[in-house]
């Protein structure tokens, strides 16, 4: 009985061994630059290639990182030592985890259904995740009594301004975002499709202009938080893991907007979108960044915990 106990607590430290923030960084780094190596080298492919096995891969290189995020912050929610607190991680981690259902579901429509709808399913979960990494981050503001000067505020107010208007040029002005007559007709092979399929795209279809809106605002939000986040931690003992956060934000911003022009262009070519374009690659970059800022946190906590200790026991 003892040398199990013993050889599952073995297991566990050497688990715990090998997930050090370090090797987290180091893990995520080389995964988001084979991922883009990836993007780089399979992108481009000749008119009328099978695209599955390259799609698939991008689907896979991006729930990875997703899942490992939402596993680093469920193992920040469950330490008592995380100084910025419990709640903050466990909304970022269930904004990681339903990100990478909505991914699934996603991929399923596309790669199974052929579908590129306006709207589907994941995208619940996508406003889920977007919500809930906006909860995590308002959480950890709350705390900090933002006493933050005028030149950060007029910092904030400057990324604020070119987010707006970045998403309001992609909203309006891209060519075909906002002409109905060019959207393609993705049920054009229906009598392929299960009913309940055909069912749920014909009662989401509607709120396509809705849905996009809303993206564009919470994208807006979350890029807003990150930057006040950003100069709220800076210089402080968790300035680097907020960073981290900070960055994987601009990266999930990034990586929505270049999606939302390039859907819009496929639409005024009379074509679907398919997923996999170059800028697809930061939304692995965000999930990375997001694994990475959670592992951080955790470490430093970690190192302040065993140095608490090593007083503690100094003084008895």
């Amino acid at each position: 009985m003892r040398s199990s106990i013993n050889k599952s607590s073995n297991k566990s430290s050497k688990i715990q061994s090998l997930l050090t923030g370090q090797n987290i960084v180091y893990g995520g780094m080389a995964w988001a630059v084979g991922s883009l190596l990836f993007f780089l080298l399979f992108s481009v492919t000749i008119p009328g290639e099978n695209r599955f096995g390259y799609l698939f891969g991008t689907y896979i290189l991006e729930c990875v990182p997703f899942l490992a995020a939402a596993w680093l912050c469920y193992r920040n929610w469950g330490s008592p030592q995380i100084p910025s607190g419990r709640n903050v991680w466990l909304g970022i981690g269930l904004g990681m985890f339903a990100y990478l259902l909505a991914n699934v579901i996603f991929g399923v429509w596309e790669l199974h259904f052929h579908l590129d709808p306006d709207v589907s399913p994941a995208d619940f979960f996508y406003l889920i995740s977007y919500v809930s990494i906006g909860w995590g981050m308002v959480l950890a503001v709350l705390p900090r009594r933002l006493n933050l000067e005028m030149w950060q505020w007029g910092i904030v107010g400057a990324i604020a301004a070119v987010g707006i208007a970045f998403a309001i040029w992609i909203l309006v002005a891209a060519p075909g975002a906002n002409d109905p007559t060019q959207a393609v007709v993705a049920l054009e092979t229906a009598k392929n499709l299960p009913g309940w399929v055909v069912g749920i795209d014909n009662l989401l279809s509607p709120l396509s202009r809705q849905v996009n809106f809303l993206y564009i605002v919470l994208d807006v939000c979350l890029l807003i938080l990150a930057s006040t986040l950003l100069l709220a931690f800076w210089g402080g003992r968790f300035a680097q893991s907020w960073r981290m956060i900070a960055a994987a934000t601009l990266s999930l911003y990034i990586a929505d907007m270049g999606f939302k022009y390039a859907d819009a262009i496929a639409k005024a070519k009379g074509q679907e979108y398919e997923s996999g374009g170059l800028l697809d690659v930061f939304f692995i970059f965000s999930a990375v960044l997001f694994a990475i800022g959670a592992a951080l946190e955790y470490d430093v906590s970690s190192r302040s915990r065993r140095s608490n200790r090593r007083r503690t026991e100094g003084k008895q």
